[in-house]
């Protein structure tokens, strides 16, 4: 286990450095600069520039950025908040993101496997129509879509939370964009559940499981579940990244500081370190949620990281 941990680790890293190489490389390519001031001459731009060690070459410019980044100095913000370490932008912005996120995905997760599961055991019942076109529905439909719905009844009539997000109230006032953030995870994972449970839940394993008196919940648990469960991780996974980073629709609903309102200013105001440092960050953690994975994988069916290399001992 050691080893396939080790070499996945290898791997990520590598690709995280390559991915990081790809976005100073576009980023040498948009027009415009973060000096866009009239009023500045051609003289200041290039003091800015050469202050800044955007005249240097892109390699040195990359090799630079990854000694920085790995010794946590991200630089300054050429523009939206001239000379402000990225690192004090992010600190006030990421953590909120990534809790909203991350109470967005527990939610989404719970409720979208209890969903699949009794949609897969009372199958083409009432219930399991019920779990289907709830799940059709919370995949069909935008998250702003339903921020909106929730705001209005849940904030605007009954008053039982804000309706804007509150650093005094960190949780009560994110309920509602957690809830809206969770309903396409929720539907994601219970129409996969649904579906890998009921293929796992006909298999000869299974069978063989019953007719040796397994049955109930141990059935469920120990040995359809589990087998189920790699499909929907797969699933997972990305729609993790995408709501650990915030969701920039949802966030300008309920006005919540989040990255994803920074990234969209520092595009527009050609901030390339601020551009580049989300970056980093996004990829960084989808990096390292695909890495997670995969060493849950070979948690989950030993036969996984075997097929992958590893001796087994």
């Amino acid at each position: 286990m050691a080893a396939y941990i080790f070499k996945r680790a290898l791997i990520a890293v590598l690709t995280l450095l390559l991915i990081v190489l790809i976005l100073f490389v576009l980023m040498a390519f948009l027009p415009g600069s973060p000096f866009n001031d009239e009023r500045l001459t051609v003289e200041q731009i290039a003091t800015l520039r050469a202050k800044y060690g955007l005249d240097q070459p892109l390699l040195a410019q990359f090799w630079s950025f990854v000694k920085n980044t790995f010794s946590g100095d991200f630089g300054v913000s050429y523009a939206i908040q001239k000379n402000v370490p990225i690192s004090s932008l992010l600190s006030g912005r990421l953590p909120v993101s990534m809790r909203i996120g991350g109470q967005a995905i527990l939610l989404g997760s719970l409720l979208g496997l209890v969903l699949g599961v009794i949609a897969a055991l009372k199958h083409n019942t009432v219930w399991d129509t019920f779990c289907t076109v709830l799940s059709v529905v919370g995949v069909s439909i935008p998250s702003y879509v339903f921020a909106l719905g929730l705001s209005y009844l849940f904030g605007f009539k009954l008053k039982w939370f804000p309706i804007l997000y509150q650093s005094a109230l960190p949780f009560h006032s994110s309920v509602l964009a957690t809830v809206a953030l969770s309903l396409f995870t929720m539907a994601s994972i219970a129409r996969f559940t649904r579906t890998e449970l009921l293929e796992v839940l006909s298999s000869d394993y299974i069978l063989f499981a019953q007719s040796r008196g397994i049955d109930g919940f141990r059935l469920i648990a120990r040995h359809a579940l589990r087998n189920a469960l790699i499909p929907v991780i797969t699933v997972l996974a990305p729609l993790v990244v995408g709501l650990m980073t915030g969701s920039l629709v949802v966030e300008r609903i309920f006005s919540v500081p989040g990255v994803g309102q920074l990234l969209v200013e520092g595009i527009q105001a050609n901030d390339y370190s601020v551009v580049t440092a989300l970056s980093f960050v996004y990829s960084l953690i989808y990096i390292a949620i695909m890495l997670g994975v995969d060493i849950l994988y070979g948690v989950i069916d030993p036969r996984i990281r075997l097929a992958k290399g590893e001796v087994q001992p």
